[in-house]
């Protein structure tokens, strides 16, 4: 209803994973030399790793509880649906872009990697054309989990990739989440397409 006042917190929670998005892709790169001006010296490299990973987990957790939150206090609102997607996109980019930063170089990430970012620019730029002509394109359930697998992938292969950073010696461990973040991200594009596919399918009845 216009003008009546709903409760902040899922929208703040929100915003906190739209900045935290930035600010842990900002640490990730810094800590590879990408900030100008800053020297990455041994001691500051894997600090700023690591604070990247918190940050990260701190932005992934808010997407659970601000949904969450918003129905339970039943704070639904237009800021809401127009932020929560578009912080979620910029936490996944930033990680995807922050991982090719810090990767070591396997050629495993990227194909998936790609698979998803032109998925999330495909859909954005539907949900714009469709705007124009007064046309919705609601999330999904499987849209929904389609994000939620995408940040536990990313999760996974962003800790893998931190692993020297958290003074954690190589081990078979070590390959183990490698081979599990490989195996989510993979399942985490597969999905990203087929709901990429399944909106233009529902939006191109409306438009």
């Amino acid at each position: 209803m216009t003008g009546e006042q709903v409760n902040p917190i899922p929208n703040i929670l929100t915003l906190i994973r739209l900045i935290a998005g930035i600010v842990m892709f900002i640490l990730l790169a810094g800590s590879v030399g990408g900030i100008p001006f800053l020297e990455v010296t041994s001691d500051r490299l894997y600090p700023l790793q690591r604070w990247g990973v918190y940050i990260f987990v701190i932005a992934a957790l808010t997407d659970l509880f601000d949904g969450v939150l918003a129905r339970k206090l039943h704070a639904e609102s237009h800021w809401g649906a127009i932020l929560d997607p578009i912080a979620d996109k910029i936490l996944v980019c930033g990680t995807i872009l922050g991982l090719f930063c810090i990767n070591t170089g396997n050629p495993l990430f990227a194909l998936p990697a790609a698979f998803i970012l032109f998925r999330e620019f495909a859909v954005s730029a539907l949900r714009e054309a469709a705007a124009a002509q007064h046309v919705k394109v609601p999330v999904s359930f499987l849209g929904k989990i389609k994000t939620t697998v995408q940040l536990v992938a990313l999760g996974v292969l962003l800790f893998a990739e931190s692993w020297t950073a958290f003074n954690l010696p190589p081990s078979s461990y070590s390959d183990l989440v490698f081979t599990v973040g490989y195996l989510l991200i993979w399942i985490a594009a597969l999905i990203s397409v087929w709901t990429g596919f399944a909106y233009f399918a529902a939006a191109r009845k409306d438009l």
